[in-house]
């Protein structure tokens, strides 16, 4: 089963993008449920993304890539 890693909607109020700044886990890397992904960087505040599933990673937005709410920046299978 594959489960995407989104930006969620309501991660922050202000600001319409973010720019990922880092990545915790390499792409086809391992990851447990609740474990840190990846931070995101907003004008004014930094933001974890935790694993929303158990499995492998297939890393959709690479680091210093702006994203939006709602975009799918990994898979996990």
């Amino acid at each position: 089963m594959t489960t995407d890693v989104k930006i969620a909607e309501d991660l922050w109020d202000t600001d319409s993008e973010a720019v990922i700044t880092a990545w915790f886990v390499k792409d086809g890397g391992k990851v447990e449920k609740g474990a840190l992904l990846a931070e995101v960087m907003t004008e004014k505040i930094q933001h974890e993304i935790k694993s929303p599933a158990e499995g492998a990673v297939s890393i959709l937005k690479k680091t210093d890539e702006i994203v939006k709410k709602g975009d799918v920046i990994a898979r996990i299978e």
